[in-house]
Order: C-alpha cells, then structure tokens, then sequence
C-alpha cells in the first residue's frame, strides 16, 4: 500500500475544557510562582455606625465620668490614702520630736505663744503595743484633720490630765490606726507622751451604743477613751468605744476654751463635714472643664495629641473630686 492509500492518522484526543476564571482573579505569568489562593467567602464591608445624637453623646460623657468617679474613689480610699497618711505621719513625728526636745510642746489647746491649736498641730504620741499602733495624734476630729492621724477632740483634756480625753480615729482609710481597738482586753495597758511626759493607761472593757458606761470619774482621776467605727471597714454600723483609766501619776491640767456645747458637729465620732461641699463643687467644676477641653481638642488636634497633654489634667481632676468626696462621708471611715 502506498503511502497515498494509507489510512488517516487517529486525531489527538481533545483537552478538557478550562475551569472558567474566578471574578477578581488573575493567573500568575509563566515565570513567577503560583500566588495565593482566592479567598473562599468575600470579606464583609466594614458597618457604619450611625453618628450619636447630642443626647447620646451627652449620656455617654456622663456615663463615663462617674465610672471614673467611682474608680478614682476606690483607688483614692484604698490605695492613695494609705501613702498620704505615711507621708502625714513622717512629717509630724518629726515636727513633734522638734516640740519635745526644745520644750514647747503644747499642753494646753493653746501653743506655747497662747494662740490657739490649728487643727492638724501634733499633741502626742500613742503607743498600743497590742495591736500594732504607733501614732501621732493630731488637735481636731473632723474628717480632713483625721486624714493626717488619730485625732484628739478638743472639748476634753490632753491624755494624762484630769478628766475624760477623747481620742479618735478611723478604721479603714488613711492607714486605718484604729481599725482593731475592739481586740484590745481588759488589764492591756498602753501608754501617750504629750509635751508633759509618758501617761500609762490600763483597759477597762470594750463597750458599744447602749452597752452601760463606766462608773463616774473620781475628782482628780483621769480617763482616756478610744472611739472609731464599729463593723466592716468601709461600711461602719456604729461606733466601738474603748474605755481606760490612767494607772500613772496625774498631770496638771490645761486649758480649755472649746465647751463641749461648743463643738462642731463634724468633730464627733461617725459624722461628714457638710462645710466641704464647696471644694467638691469646684472639683467637679474643674473636672467638667477638663472634660470638655479634651473633647475640644479631639477635635481640632486628633486623638493622639489629646491623649497625650489631656489624659494626665483629666486624671488629676478626677482624683481632686474624689478626694473631696471623702469629708462627706463619716470621719471615722
């Protein structure tokens, strides 16, 4: 057979045809490898929150302003006011051990040039072994003074001169030093040195409001009397008292000008100063300034910057406010 006569060559078999293209996708050229695989769902486009409304917006700013209020508080109470009354003690240890080596201590509710005690003047040192307590104690009872230390009320004697003296302090904030007087027991003894020496005092008994109080004071005798909250630390119930009679020699007695009648109420034990109430409406002021100064600058100078210069005076404006918020609450907190 020639090669004319031959039969016709069997024809290629045909390609399968191509998968049709992905939208969006195009192949590699030959001389690079293969690129990532397509994804398999199609990212979703970003929401658009809708813009808030004045009023949302307002809500908003509240909300979150009293959120820091009340953190600021806590870090203020638990945290801050434990460093200040450290810093507050130092300070008038030193200042007091001043007094007592050059001999002008007072020992009266005047100094030692006849003008009257300013609140937060150191008056002597407690010492309670028992539970742990060395503290300077300060003229005054109010709420701002008792930040500084245990305080003594200034309607009754210096510890150690005749009559009743009253001490007082708080039990949770600001170092707490009268937190555990309630674990004191009958026959402890701890001793106060003012401007006239070292007083002993000897407990008698541990009472509460409507326990009976001891028996009146003999003519001449001297009595302390310890008094702070009564239950959980930041939440008192009421207030603990505890009694003790002076077991030293008796000192001569100082003057007193402040009359029992005469107190301010905000000098008792478990009462708010109401008269800081103005500080705490500038604070809140400030921090209402604060506030919309960083709003406007998150506006004009973006977020970055603001964050920068304004988080720090927002910052100290919440913790002023917060600390304004403590003379409205019992003094001894």
């Amino acid at each position: 057979m020639s090669v004319i006569d031959a039969p016709p060559a069997a024809a290629a078999p045909a390609a399968p045809p191509a998968a049709p293209p992905v939208p969006g996708y195009m192949a590699p050229p030959p001389h690079l490898p293969p690129g990532p695989r397509p994804p398999r769902r199609i990212p979703k486009p970003p929401v658009q929150l809708a813009p808030l409304t004045p009023a949302q917006a307002i809500t908003r700013s509240v909300l979150i302003t009293a959120v820091l209020l009340v953190f600021a508080f806590l870090v203020q109470v638990v945290v801050l006011s434990q460093l200040q009354h450290l810093e507050s003690q130092q300070r008038l240890r030193d200042s007091f051990r001043a007094q007592l080596a050059a001999g002008t201590a007072p020992v009266s509710e005047a100094d030692y040039t006849g003008k009257m005690l300013r609140s937060t003047s150191p008056v002597g040192i407690l010492s309670i072994p028992q539970i742990g307590v060395s503290e300077v104690l300060v003229e005054g009872t109010d709420s701002d003074t008792l930040k500084t230390g245990a305080g003594h009320r200034r309607d009754t004697p210096l510890p150690g001169q005749p009559g009743i003296s009253v001490l007082i302090g708080r039990a949770g904030a600001y170092g707490g030093p009268f937190s555990h007087i309630q674990e004191l027991a009958p026959g402890d003894r701890f001793s106060v040195r003012t401007g006239q020496g070292k007083s002993t005092f000897e407990v008698i008994g541990v009472r509460y409001a409507g326990d009976p109080t001891p028996a009146a004071l003999a003519r001449g005798g001297s009595r302390l009397v310890l008094q702070s909250a009564r239950g959980p630390a930041f939440a008192p119930s009421g207030v603990v008292y505890v009694d003790a009679r002076l077991v030293s020699p008796v000192m001569d007695a100082g003057a007193r000008w402040t009359t029992t009648g005469a107190l301010p109420p905000e000098e008792r034990a478990l009462q708010a100063d109401t008269r800081e109430v103005w500080s705490l409406v500038f604070a809140l002021q400030f921090l209402l300034a604060a506030h919309l100064g960083a709003a406007w600058a998150r506006r004009r100078v973006g977020s970055r910057k603001t964050w920068l210069v304004g988080a720090p005076v927002v910052a100290l404006a919440v913790l002023l406010a917060a600390d304004r918020i403590v003379p409205l609450l019992p003094n001894v907190l």
